[in-house]
């Protein structure tokens, strides 16, 4: 991807999250052309995610397209793209597509992800909650546990069945389990017939 007529230095941000969107904003005044590259084409509002994971809110309420976000700095633009390489020699990102940018300075926000400290096999009993996708895996685990529940005749399947876990106290898990609370005594707790959520 060579934009020959325009000798402005490059700068690359990969990453469309806060950090990404900061930097692309920063940049609106300054003599540069911005290149946002993220695997997806819209951010996250990831706060909120906890909100997805317990039915409160629908994906779309939290997802706003890059482009909308950053559509006033002339300088940008944004490509939908994942990063398989970043060569520092050749100061070039490859691409998974097979194609490549080249960049003079490269910004890296691509986010964080959950660490099961050398556990994968975890990731299976104990999703992370980082995305969109994992919002909606926890939602669909939680209440297919309450239907479960609902038909379950033992006493001690169903305790099980409607018993949570949440690894970590820090603002996410506190939400969620501040959440996973308020679904069962004030939004459920009129629809089953066997079961007390």
């Amino acid at each position: 991807m060579v934009h020959a007529k325009d000798a402005r230095p490059h700068v690359v941000i990969i990453g469309g999250g806060f950090g990404g969107l900061t930097a692309a904003q920063a940049l609106e005044s300054a003599p540069v052309r911005v290149t946002l590259l993220d695997r997806t084409n819209h951010h996250t509002f990831q706060p909120l995610l906890y909100q997805v994971a317990m039915a409160g809110l629908s994906p779309a309420e939290i997802a706003q397209p890059i482009r909308s976000i950053v559509r006033s700095e002339h300088n940008a633009t944004v490509l939908m793209a994942e990063v398989s390489r970043i060569d520092a020699g050749k100061r070039r990102l490859e691409l998974t597509d097979g194609t490549h940018v080249d960049w003079d300075f490269l910004i890296v926000a691509c986010g964080a992800q959950t660490s099961y400290f050398g556990h994968d096999d975890w990731e299976r009993a104990a999703p992370g909650l980082k995305s969109i996708e994992d919002a909606i895996e926890i939602r669909q685990r939680v209440l297919v546990s309450f239907e479960l529940a609902e038909r379950e005749t033992n006493a001690a399947r169903r305790a099980e069945l409607l018993s949570f876990v949440v690894i970590g106290g820090g603002p996410t898990g506190v939400e969620l389990a501040g959440a996973l609370a308020e679904l069962s005594k004030f939004v459920l707790d009129r629809d089953f017939r066997h079961i007390d959520p």
